[in-house]
């Protein structure tokens, strides 16, 4: 599994949170969806790194 650091994550979730209150909605969406963006090519590279078959050209 990917190393995350979980009270990174928190503090970003807490940020985008706090952009909530203030009212900014896309920027709240526009942070959560790079958030989201980023854990999954942490899951991705996880993924790939684990197994040992060459990536196909469409894989990388």
């Amino acid at each position: 599994m990917a190393d995350i650091d979980f009270k990174l994550l928190a503090g970003r979730i807490d940020t985008v949170l706090d952009i909530l209150v203030a009212g900014d909605t896309q920027s709240a969406i526009r942070n959560l969806e790079i958030l989201k963006a980023e854990l999954l090519d942490l899951d991705n590279n996880d993924k790939a790194s684990s197994s040992g078959a060459p990536k196909m050209p469409w894989e990388i």
